[in-house]
């Protein structure tokens, strides 16, 4: 088989960009990873979400949480919100994913095809940023759906229908927004941190991002997100109870603190609690967090891999050699039409 020829070669492909793959492919890939880890940390999730609102069965400490909720409520509290949670995530993470992944091309170098670490923050933020605002009412349906009791006999709301129909009667339209400001706030330091030291740490390999193992993939997301998490947690948890503050709810499903706004909310936790208050939950995150983002990042890295291979630019789905006598700087569209234009010789 010859090498392509110019004619089909990529005008604005510098070196070290990676244009193989479509859109649409990096949604699906980014939705993929996203479902996957969210499922598997979901109980570390559930007891996160309940330290933060400050729930009952969350005062006793970490371990303890767990116990105290399977007893009361069962095996299936550990899922609460994990269904709605994936819907969210789906889009969510490819957004985010599908964003990142086009504003690292427009804000790479044209010659090595790397961000630097200002770039990459802002890549990830703005990328953090746009998922957010797109996908926010399900994520305030899932806090509502975590905080409510796992019985259907004793539950406020019976399914995620259910749940976006009652807060819509009875707080308004606006409900599904609670806590949006804090949340995109948030989202620069955790976001851009992790999208951030991913990239640093690509760097450290001292190897192309295509070569590496999973398991190298999986550090590099752990380490990114336990280092973004310390620096956003606070503003998760003020969100968190912001989701959850209702005059239509029982009190067992009510933040532990009573508050007006954002800022009354951080002035009030820290009155109660000290400035470790801000913190609560964070056991369950710090479990969480690395683990769901080395799952994720490994996750995406493998439908990466699947989707080269059935491009046509590597050797096999589990291996990311390239395929001899392939142009990997060609688009998939221009790859098919090379190809094409190959089996008429």
């Amino acid at each position: 088989m010859q090498t392509p020829t110019n004619v089909y070669k990529v005008s604005a492909a510098a070196k070290g960009k990676d244009e193989r793959m479509t859109f649409s492919q990096n949604f699906v890939s980014g939705g993929i990873a996203g479902v996957a880890s969210r499922t598997i940390t979901s109980p570390l999730d559930v007891v996160k979400i309940l330290a933060q609102v400050g729930t009952k069965d969350t005062q006793q400490g970490f371990f303890k949480t767990f116990s105290n909720l399977y007893q009361n409520e069962g095996m299936k509290a550990f899922w609460k919100g994990n269904g709605i949670a994936c819907i969210r995530l789906f889009p969510y993470n490819a957004v985010q994913f599908a964003s990142f992944n086009w504003l690292k091309i427009v804000l790479s170098d044209p010659e090595t095809g790397r961000l630097n670490p200002a770039n990459a923050m802002l890549a990830g933020s703005l990328g953090g940023i746009s998922a957010t605002v797109v996908t926010y009412p399900t994520d305030m349906v899932k806090t509502r759906l975590t905080v409510a009791h796992a019985d259907p006999t004793k539950a406020k709301y019976h399914g995620i229908i259910d749940c976006f129909r009652v807060v819509l009667r009875e707080e308004g339209p606006l409900a599904f927004y609670k806590g949006l400001s804090t949340s995109i706030i948030g989202v620069v330091p955790f976001a851009g941190g992790t999208f951030m030291a991913y990239e640093v740490l690509d760097g450290l390999w001292a190897k192309p991002k295509d070569k590496m193992t999973p398991m190298e993939n999986f550090i590099n997301g752990c380490l990114a997100a336990s280092f973004a998490q310390t620096f956003s947690f606070p503003f998760d948890t003020i969100r968190k109870k912001l989701q959850a503050q209702s005059k239509t709810v029982t009190a067992n499903m009510r933040p532990d603190v009573e508050f007006n706004g954002m800022t009354d909310a951080f002035i009030q936790t820290v009155k109660k609690y000290g400035p470790l208050g801000l913190w609560k939950g964070t056991s369950a995150n710090l479990a969480k967090v690395a683990p769901y983002a080395g799952i994720m990042f490994a996750a995406f890295e493998a439908c990466k891999r699947f989707f080269l291979y059935t491009n046509g630019y590597t050797v096999g789905p589990f291996n990311a050699a390239p395929k001899p006598g392939i142009d990997q700087s060609l688009r998939p569209d221009e790859l098919k039409k090379w190809l094409a234009d190959q089996k008429k010789k």
